[in-house]
């Protein structure tokens, strides 16, 4: 059954999404920051990664219990490497890291062809997408990765949850061959606990092979979902491990405490790692392209190559996020389910904001 969605206009979402992160002690730069951030993944459609899950992830493991520190000051430490970044984001917000850090990606990426930020004590940064999307958007092509905010997942044969759902998000530049950027965004497990809640809030199930319930067994009931499995057994599990061996040679601690402020012993890490890199496109090109084709005209060919030969019905990864983001411009507005509207009328509630009134807001059903 296709789904109604309410047109909210973006000031009054970015307005609320500031007015929840000032009123829990955040700077003004830090709550821009969130809802910029928050708009960009509405905008996308990103419905895992909205506002409504940066209030909640910042309630569970951020500023309530300090896993994440408002107004703290991110320490760029010493290197003697040029195109490389250490940081220490001293449990900043992960949305106003991941801005920054994207940033010194691409003016590394301007004068050395590309740029790495690998960044410790970090707190969660929502979805990756949104970062590399925005940097494709400027020309580069982007990756970043991270250690999720807790450890929430079960490793291929294994019994008790030790890592996270480790997600890898690339963007391409390829705005001139399809009118958007190529994006292949993906938690490591078969759904993100975003993906959960938000499907016990709208009364939906799971799919199978997706959670486990508190005794191990699976379960397609996202009430009753308590840990998760990685997607394609070993072959998610590996991709997860990357991400935890960047994290362990930059320094972050054993990942079955993170997220667990005040377990494990003394001088034990429980925070998550960031990385970060922008390339630029003009710095791979080695020059001897087929049929006479430049770069630009290459890459057009190669993806129409990929969806020819029958495959014309083939979707690309981001072509779903691009379609979102043309439905937010066609409505001139963020579009939320009654459901999250209302989880937003208690975030407004605990912040002192006035509740949205549905009735005040148009309709669509795309």
């Amino acid at each position: 059954m296709p789904e109604t969605f309410f047109i909210i206009p973006t000031p009054l979402h970015n307005a609320l999404i500031e007015a929840a992160f000032r009123q829990r002690g955040y700077t003004a730069e830090e709550a821009r920051d969130a809802s910029r951030f928050c708009e960009l993944a509405s905008t996308h459609g990103i419905r895992t990664h909205n506002g409504i899950k940066a209030v909640h992830l910042d309630d569970h493991f951020g500023s309530k219990v300090g896993g994440c520190v408002p107004g703290a000051k991110i320490e760029k430490l010493p290197t003697k490497y040029k195109a490389v970044q250490r940081w220490n984001a001293n449990k900043k917000l992960g949305q106003s890291v991941a801005f920054a850090a994207m940033d010194a990606c691409m003016k590394m990426a301007d004068e050395f062809g590309t740029g790495i930020v690998t960044v410790d004590n970090a707190f969660h940064y929502l979805w990756g997408g949104g970062y590399v999307i925005d940097a494709a958007r400027k020309g580069y092509i982007a990756f970043t990765c991270c250690t999720a905010g807790t450890s929430e997942v079960v490793p291929f044969m294994g019994r008790a949850p030790t890592m996270g759902t480790n997600p890898h998000s690339w963007g391409f530049p390829t705005m001139d061959a399809i009118g958007y950027p190529i994006c292949v965004d993906w938690a490591t497990s078969t759904v993100a606990m975003g993906r959960v809640q938000q499907l016990a809030r709208e009364g939906k199930t799971l799919p199978p092979g997706a959670a486990v319930d508190a005794e191990g067994n699976p379960t397609t009931d996202p009430h009753k979902a308590k840990w998760l499995l990685f997607f394609g057994g070993h072959k998610g599990y590996g991709l997860a491990l990357v991400n935890e061996l960047l994290a362990a040679f930059t320094g972050s601690g054993v990942p079955y405490l993170r997220g667990k402020p005040g377990e494990g012993p003394k001088g034990e890490k429980h925070t998550p790692h960031f990385y970060f890199q922008c390339t630029r496109a003009d710095a791979l090109d080695c020059g001897n392209f087929p049929m006479g084709r430049n770069q630009r005209t290459n890459v057009k060919a190669v993806i129409e190559d990929i969806l020819g030969h029958g495959n014309e019905k083939a979707m690309l990864p981001g072509q779903i996020e691009a379609q979102a983001a043309a439905q937010t411009a066609k409505h001139g507005g963020l579009l939320f389910t009654k459901a999250e509207v209302e989880a937003f009328n208690e975030i407004a509630g605990a912040c002192g904001e006035k509740p949205w009134a549905l009735a005040q807001f148009k309709s669509v059903t795309p």
